[in-house]
């Protein structure tokens, strides 16, 4: 397999899950405050949405290097 092909399907499986999960979410820690020997911390959890067309956009051009890599031989 050549780097084009894993390329694409890379995207398509990124796109796939895209659409199936429609968002990811992490949790971020932050320091606030530091006071002697006591720290203060806080964790946020973050909430990133994929938009739909992200992930259709991900099928549609992994999908197009799968056939153009497919076609050169």
């Amino acid at each position: 397999m050549n780097t084009v092909k894993i390329l694409a399907i890379v995207l398509i499986i990124a796109g796939i899950l895209g659409l199936a999960y429609g968002s990811f979410s992490y949790t971020k820690e932050t320091h606030e405050a530091k006071l002697g020997p006591i720290e203060l911390s806080v964790k946020d959890k973050q909430t990133v949405n994929v938009p739909v067309w992200a992930g259709v956009g991900a099928i549609v051009v992994g999908g197009a290097l799968l056939f153009v890599s497919s076609k050169k031989k």
